[in-house]
């Protein structure tokens, strides 16, 4: 079938023709095939930093030797190198049930001793950094640098002198909360305000922090949280794992455009969150529909504890998503870049948080088809070195300097 449709072609328009068209298809292909190289020899080269994993929560579940390669999850020593990972905030992910039952300080304090057993037991693959220029005196050592985030301001306990302990401890962001309500803001997956913003504590926390110099994270905020942060805070804000409301039309945990231009007018970074939901409007529109069934079904059966963990593990398993492609990725930086600029956006993947990743992002090993997808449109090598960690890294320095605070070395 394929020699007749040849024989056909060169019959109607002659062989000189049928030539150039060969040399354009090849042209193009050596085009493709020289992108890929580049993307993956920039992976290698600029200094690439993912501002949030939900590793540590997996291996509570799991412990798993994350020096080689493991079954499941997204992120090991090997895949981390394969993709060009150099440095990542693990998240010590504290969950909302905490907030009432209490104990979230010390499942904190543990979760960060699991981490920074990491780089103890296997100190020629990891090192836990706590300043950026332990960032950039790891880079190019072939470790992968571990620094430390809370995922959830439940761990403060009410109480702002734990602001100060956790920094000693050597974490350099808060997200304020997560899908519920705290003490400290709204949450932008709760059913409905209690603050409506920011709690006087959380008013509080935002001046602390600032004079700490620990970075205020709104990912998870609800709008009316977010908008209270940035006028309260003196120092850039970041979202560590957000992505474009635009894709996602009405969902509140991604930020809409104006949030957006407040972020950036202040300083700030968006570090786009790789989840499939995030990224993409139709899996969004699905997850949704699916959540509201699992939750429906825990309340009509009174599901509580292990018998409610097993259930929602299990649907999220068996659901069937639409399959979204590293292109949507791609399309929220972009949507970000046009938006304010290329100096406010960055990799905030998420990923062992999120159940469903892209096609072309499967795990940490896959940044390099990200790098390749931003070639494709256009970004430039200076481009890809600030959205793969400079920017980050620039605004984490602004926080520092607007709490005066000096830089500590490890």
């Amino acid at each position: 079938m394929f020699v007749g449709k040849v024989v056909s072609l060169r019959i109607m328009i002659g062989l000189p023709v049928l030539l150039s068209l060969t040399l354009v298809q090849n042209v193009r292909a050596e085009t493709e095939g020289e992108l890929r190289k580049k993307a993956e020899r920039l992976a290698h080269e600029v200094l690439l930093l993912d501002t949030h994993l939900d590793t540590p929560f997996e291996l509570q579940k799991r412990m798993q030797d994350i020096s080689g390669r493991i079954e499941g999850g997204h992120f090991d020593y090997v895949r981390a190198r394969q993709g060009g990972l150099d440095a990542l905030f693990m998240a010590v992910y504290v969950a909302p049930e905490y907030e009432e039952k209490g104990g979230a300080k010390t499942y904190a304090e543990g979760t960060i001793d699991m981490i920074e057993g990491f780089a103890r037991r296997w100190p020629d693959k990891f090192a836990l950094v706590n300043s950026i220029d332990g960032v950039k005196a790891q880079f190019g050592s072939g470790k992968v640098s571990i620094l430390l985030a809370i995922e959830n301001g439940s761990a403060l306990e009410d109480n702002l002198d734990n602001v100060q302990h956790f920094y000693e401890r050597g974490v350099r962001y808060i997200t304020l909360v997560h899908s519920k309500n705290n003490h400290i803001c709204d949450s932008s997956f709760d059913d409905g305000p209690k603050w409506h913003g920011l709690s006087p504590f959380g008013k509080e926390l935002i001046a602390r922090m600032n004079r700490i110099g620990m970075m205020i994270d709104v990912s998870h905020a609800s709008d009316e949280a977010f908008d209270q942060v940035l006028e309260l805070s003196r120092a850039p804000v970041v979202a560590t794992h957000s992505s474009c409301r635009c894709f996602t039309p009405g969902w509140q945990r991604n930020l809409s455009d104006r949030l957006i231009r407040r972020l950036a007018r202040k300083g700030g970074v968006i570090q786009v969150n790789f989840g499939s939901m995030f990224v993409n409007g139709a899996v969004n529109a699905q997850f949704e529909v699916l959540r509201k069934e699992i939750l429906q079904h825990i309340q009509a059966n009174h599901l509580e504890g292990p018998q409610r963990s097993r259930y929602v593990e299990q649907r999220w398993k068996q659901a069937q998503l639409v399959q979204a492609h590293v292109g949507d990725v791609a399309d929220n930086i972009d949507h970000v870049v046009k938006l304010v600029g290329v100096d406010h956006v960055g990799f905030g993947s998420d990923f062992d948080g999120v159940t469903y990743v892209p096609e072309g992002l499967e795990d940490v090993s896959a940044y390099p088809n990200l790098i390749y997808e931003l070639l494709q449109r256009g970004y430039r090598e200076p481009d890809i070195r600030k959205i793969c960690g400079a920017n980050f890294l620039a605004v984490w320095a602004a926080v520092e300097q607007a709490a005066g605070a000096p830089r500590p070395e490890r």
